[in-house]
């Protein structure tokens, strides 16, 4: 590890000192970035990735004054693959700047995937209003680049944040195109009540019991399957519940539908809102009383 490291420390030496001199032979960019990248990779290898992180960094300037932009993105990348090891800010950093330049060059799909990495180390450190803005800008970047698959994947990220987030009308919208979209896919109708259930739960979270009752009626005339099947009966149940104003129904509902579906965090949430906010109207009519 150590002879590694110190041969890493040479070649950098080597690449700086190129630099700062003068050539008549050849162009010294050339010559230094090779050695970065000899010496970046030797740091790599002795896992000292911040100094391998910073040697990328000074590989990607290189290539920039060699107008090798493809190159100078794809040291970010290395950058920032590097600093994942030791700093998410470092990390993000880099991929960004690998992001901003595949942009200039017409590269959205792959654009679109450090986008995408960039949005998953922001939701790992539970920074979802970040995250959920380099999802939708990777899913701009998939449809970009014609692949729908890829970017319904990053909407449907958005909408789960943005119901986090309490944005529900936005949420609603994702959900619902999606579903729209994969009626007439063969291999995505089936997921059809599951994004309609999503949008389901963000509706109920708005409170709107008359918006609730359209929502359901919509869903029916989209999907004439739907209201055949437990998603639609669920969503049903506790908008009868809602409109009844009774928490012990609501949670009954719920009790039912997790013994034979179990139900994730992200609609568990959701449902507690939802109950939390049918409590507290319960409590405080009790007051008026």
């Amino acid at each position: 590890m150590a002879d590694l490291i110190a041969k890493g420390q040479d070649l950098e030496k080597r690449a700086e000192k190129k630099i700062s001199g003068w050539t008549l032979l050849g162009s010294k960019y050339e010559d230094a970035a090779e050695l970065f990248e000899k010496s970046a990779n030797s740091f790599k290898l002795g896992k000292s990735w911040d100094r391998a992180g910073s040697v990328f960094v000074k590989l990607s300037k290189c290539h920039l004054k060699l107008e090798s932009k493809h190159e100078a993105a794809g040291a970010y990348v290395n950058a920032g693959h590097c600093y994942k090891k030791t700093s998410t800010k470092g990390a993000i950093s880099c991929l960004d700047q690998a992001v901003n330049l595949y942009t200039e060059i017409g590269r959205h799909s792959i654009a679109a995937r450090y986008c995408k990495e960039i949005g998953e180390l922001y939701e790992v450190d539970q920074d979802i209003e970040n995250a959920s803005l380099y999802f939708d800008r990777a899913a701009e970047f998939f449809e970009l680049a014609d692949a729908t698959t890829s970017a319904n994947q990053c909407k449907l990220k958005v909408a789960q944040f943005s119901a986090q987030l309490q944005q529900y009308q936005k949420a609603i919208d994702i959900f619902e195109d999606i579903a729209r979209q994969s009626l007439n896919n063969n291999l995505l109708k089936y997921g059809v009540r599951g994004h309609l259930l999503n949008a389901g739960l963000c509706q109920l979270c708005r409170g709107d019991i008359v918006a609730i009752t359209n929502s359901l009626e919509r869903y029916q005339d989209l999907d004439p399957t739907f209201s055949r099947v437990r998603e639609y009966k669920f969503l049903a149940d506790l908008a009868s519940a809602i409109d009844e104003e009774d928490v012990a129904k609501f949670t009954g509902v719920v009790k039912e539908f997790d013994s034979i579906t179990r139900l994730d965090p992200w609609k568990a949430t959701l449902l507690l809102r939802v109950k939390e906010a049918l409590k507290a109207k319960e409590m405080e009519e009790d007051d008026l009383t």
